[in-house]
């Protein structure tokens, strides 16, 4: 079974190198993986928390659409979207909201600290407090359950809201008695938080400390590598390059042998102007080539706009299976006679039926049929084992998580599906009565 990786990147800005050595660069190589899933998306609802300024999130959104491709992504192994391209999450959203508890969301780091911010500046607690910045923690759990991801790469600041996403969905799992959702696990890349920016501290905006990936070209490059603090020592003079911002950004682009003959060199004396020249060359070996496939990608966004529609349907034909079940087991149901009262005069409606036959070239298939409607029929296996493990699927995943030889109407389809998963819980909680 492959396991799925979810990356979500907030478009409300530009990326810088931090950004690129902590978080794509390592996400990008991740997702080459035979047994991994990659899942990146923009988050740009998120967006709209702490952003007010339309042309800002939109340029941001082809921007980081265009750095993801530009820096390697296979978008044939990774699904790229942006969040608002797939509706489910909103609804998602809501169905979660519904059984989360307003003392967990109090406890939220963002909120909590908007709160002390407030008060600080002696104004009323959550004066400074969108439903947005509140609820901000359930729609990240909605991002992350929606795909029923296995993994989240987070920095330590977002840790707790995977532990919420958690929290969350085991709360909606025990309400309504099945394992809809898989509880992911944060992962946590030490290196996301190793850059330094020009004043040694963390790369970040905020700090007005960082040096730009890709806007401004080449020439932002050199400005922002000048402005790297470094010591008094003159050329000629020994330096000593550990702990120093500028070593620990060239290592992130050198090989081992390249580490070491810089370091030999500053310590024999090598300018700091010099080494800051060798330190862009260094970034440009690997950062030339992107750049000049991100301008290329900037000047054409109807091809960008074409991979996240891709993206976004590959996307959805996940999410909508799962929304489906999510919506009957809360109650979200088609019409129907309702237990307990007796239809008048209503046929009765014939039950979907599974048939696992042999085929007279020795492979087995699995149909789905509803009186005389074939509504799904699988490929041909190899075994019976394999046709059972094709079925489970369907049953869980719908037609998108399997390939189907042949389908009827995707409505009576899903209906069918719904039924027998009705069937299944019965079975097990009849089973669970006699236990």
């Amino acid at each position: 079974m492959s396991t799925r990786v979810l990356t979500g990147i907030t478009t409300s800005g530009t990326l810088h190198l931090g950004n690129y050595v902590g978080a794509l660069r390592p996400a990008i190589a991740a997702s080459q993986a035979p047994d991994v899933e990659s899942f990146f998306f923009m988050a740009d609802y998120h967006a709209l928390i702490k952003c007010d300024d339309p042309d800002r999130v939109e340029a941001s959104r082809m921007q980081i659409a265009a750095t993801w491709l530009a820096a390697g992504l296979d978008t044939q192994r990774a699904l790229l979207f942006r969040q608002s391209d797939v509706p489910e999450v909103c609804e998602l959203t809501w169905l979660l909201t519904c059984v989360t508890a307003k003392g967990q969301m109090n406890r939220a780091h963002a909120y909590k600290a908007a709160v002390d911010a407030a008060v600080a500046a002696g104004e009323e607690p959550d004066s400074n407090v969108t439903m947005g910045l509140y609820s901000y923690p359930i729609l990240m759990a909605a991002d992350i359950l929606l795909y029923n991801a296995h993994r989240v790469p987070v920095g330590k600041d977002q840790v707790q809201h995977i532990e919420m996403a958690r929290d969350v969905a085991q709360r909606f799992n025990h309400l309504y008695g099945q394992d809809f959702f898989v509880l992911p696990e944060a992962e946590v890349e030490a290196e996301m938080e190793l850059l330094p920016g020009l004043d040694g501290r963390k790369m970040s905006k905020s700090y007005d400390n960082v040096v730009p990936l890709f806007e401004g070209g080449a020439e932002a490059l050199r400005n922002a590598v000048a402005k790297i603090v470094t010591d008094s020592r003159g050329p000629g003079e020994p330096k000593e390059p550990e702990g120093t911002a500028l070593i620990q950004i060239f290592d992130a682009f050198a090989t081992p042998t390249e580490r070491a003959q810089m370091r030999a060199e500053l310590r024999a004396g090598l300018a700091w102007g010099e080494a800051k020249q060798r330190l862009v060359a260094q970034i440009e070996k690997e950062l030339g080539p992107m750049r000049a496939r991100y301008a290329e990608l900037m000047a054409d966004p109807e091809r960008i706009e074409a991979e996240l529609q891709r993206g976004a349907e590959r996307a959805r034909a996940i999410a909508r299976p799962l929304l489906a079940r999510l919506r009957e087991a809360v109650g979200l149901r088609r019409s129907r006679v309702l237990p307990g009262q007796a239809a008048a005069d209503v046929p009765k409606a014939v039950p979907p039926l599974v048939k696992q036959y042999r085929e007279a070239d020795g492979r087995f298939h699995v149909k789905l049929t509803q009186g005389d409607a074939v509504l799904a029929l699988s490929p041909g296996f190899e075994s019976g084992r394999e046709g059972a493990q094709w079925l489970t699927a369907l049953k869980q995943g719908g037609a998108g998580a399997v390939s189907l030889a042949e389908a009827g109407d995707p409505g009576a389809l899903e209906a069918a599906l719904t039924a027998l998963r009705q069937q299944d819980a019965e079975r097990e909680r009849a089973k669970a009565r006699k236990a």
